[in-house]
């Protein structure tokens, strides 16, 4: 049977992986689920690890008493920033590398179901990124007084700032403002978002991933429902960001600004400058 040319399929180059249809790169919920909780559950299974060896060796005789032990730990000033630091240190490298192993193919393509680990479309969504992380905490921070009313605003990390020694503040700022949200934005903008991307409309799909995003923070707010517009308000943003620009990088930039303005109320509210 003669076969003509234009059913022969284009020869690849050697070593080149075929081209996908994007449809098919997606990642499924599923694994995007899956990724999210590994994530979360890596740092309760660090900070809880670490407790347990710090309380053993702080208190070798306590025997059945471990668990008072591990409370009179965790109350001392540094423990609980120590935690933050080990839990979130370990646990987004590893989530970074388990998503790089996961979807290579996904990593460096702009727009989802790519996860945009590439330059822009232009600096200036930098620019822009900045503002976000600027604005979004003031914003958020007056409609949480305005939906709180007369109740308190506590934030769980906030006493983490407030028992910070000195020296612990660098490390803790870094992981919370560096290595945090570049694991978050690959998880919320880049996974999540793409799998929801895949199965429904664009601005559900933000929806969703933002309404999640703002869920699992919530218990370092004690749980306060008037803190989720504030939360939905900066994952809407950061979405934005990601889809405007085709990139993860203004997203990260302004999710990092946000959480350095957080932290330096945090240390401001204990040390007051005069």
């Amino acid at each position: 049977m003669e076969i003509r040319s234009s059913e022969i399929p284009p020869r690849q180059p050697p070593g080149a992986l075929p081209a996908p249809k994007a449809g098919h790169l997606a990642p499924g919920l599923r694994a995007a689920a899956g990724i999210i909780a590994t994530y979360f559950a890596l740092q309760f299974a660090v900070s809880t690890l670490f407790a347990l060896a710090i309380a053993a060796m702080a208190f070798p005789d306590a025997g059945p008493g471990i668990e008072e032990a591990i409370r009179a730990m965790l109350a001392q000033p540094a423990m609980q920033a120590l935690l933050a630091i080990f839990s979130l240190g370990v646990a987004a490298p590893l989530t970074l590398w388990l998503a790089r192993r996961s979807w290579p193919v996904l990593w460096s393509l702009a727009q989802p179901p790519g996860f945009g680990f590439t330059p822009p479309r232009r600096p200036l969504f930098f620019a822009l990124a900045l503002a976000v992380g600027l604005a979004a905490p003031f914003l958020g921070a007056v409609l949480t007084q305005w939906l709180a009313q007369d109740h308190t605003v506590t934030q769980g990390i906030r006493q983490i700032g407030d028992n910070t020694p000195p020296g612990l503040r660098v490390p803790l700022v870094l992981v919370v403002v560096g290595v945090g949200p570049l694991a978050e934005e690959l998880l919320f903008r880049g996974v999540l978002l793409s799998a929801l991307m895949k199965r429904m409309h664009t601005g559900w799909a933000v929806a969703g991933s933002s309404l999640l995003f703002a869920l699992v923070h919530l218990p370092g707010l004690a749980y306060q429902w008037y803190a989720l517009p504030n939360l939905l308000l900066l994952a809407l943003l950061l979405a934005g960001l990601r889809l405007r620009s085709g990139s993860i990088w203004p997203a990260v930039l302004a999710h990092g600004v946000n959480n350095l303005l957080a932290t330096a109320a945090w240390f401001m509210a204990v040390n007051p400058p005069g």
